[in-house]
């Protein structure tokens, strides 16, 4: 397997390199920033030398942020037969959402912590060389959490789910039915249909309007 490490911590890029040429893999690069991955990879592209799969670390120079997300996009888009396994130090979902976004063949997100465990570490990269997917088991929780508060919110109607912004400004059921130009039962029948379907029984008491609101927040 043919492998292009990006990590700017060289005792990281270097442990990395030393993990997968020892299972007889061969490290054809490896680079600290992102614009020298996307380089490296359009220089073996010329060359016929595409490699098999790159491992890159979501943050890099020179603002630490989103670069490697944002190279490893790239190379998706630009190389679709290359795997890409990205690392990163905790779960951030708008990086691995927009990661997966489109074909999830060839594509990993894994947290750095289990690069600790070798052999899941290296399944992980020659899955993703061989166009399968590795996604951290905190990746996937936090990812399907987000679905199943999205999902109870498409349950709403596009009246409910108005009715529902306003109540998350603080406006009480008279204001609400005042900037909509209902009645005041019409907004109360439209609340209580919102606890229905978010699931927030009566014995919630009060507090119900105040978990709706938290759960269009949180959405």
């Amino acid at each position: 397997m043919r492998v292009v490490i990006a990590e700017d911590s060289v005792l990281l890029r270097e442990g990395l390199t030393r993990l997968l040429t020892d299972r007889g893999h061969d490290v054809v690069a490896g680079v600290g920033d992102a614009e020298a991955l996307i380089k490296t990879v359009a220089d073996l592209a010329a060359e016929g030398a595409l490699p098999d799969v790159v491992v890159a670390d979501v943050r890099m120079p020179p603002t630490h942020t989103d670069e490697g997300v944002r190279a490893a996009v790239r190379l998706r888009r630009d190389h679709p037969g290359i795997g890409v396994l990205v690392l990163s130090q905790y779960v951030e979902e708008q990086y691995a959402t927009e990661l997966l976004a489109g074909s999830t063949t060839g594509v990993g997100y894994l947290l750095k912590d289990r690069v600790a465990d070798v052999r899941e570490f290296l399944d992980a990269v020659v899955r993703v060389a061989r166009g399968g997917t590795a996604l951290d088991p905190e990746v996937v929780a936090q990812l399907l959490g987000r679905s199943r508060k999205q999902d109870v919110l498409a349950g709403l109607t596009p009246r409910e789910r108005e009715v529902l912004g306003l109540m998350a400004e603080g406006r009480t059921n008279s204001a609400v039915a005042k900037q909509l130009v209902v009645s005041d039962g019409a907004v109360e029948k439209h609340v209580s249909n919102i606890f229905m379907k978010l699931g927030l029984s009566p014995s919630d008491g009060d507090h119900r309007r105040v978990l709706a609101v938290l759960t269009y927040l949180k959405s």
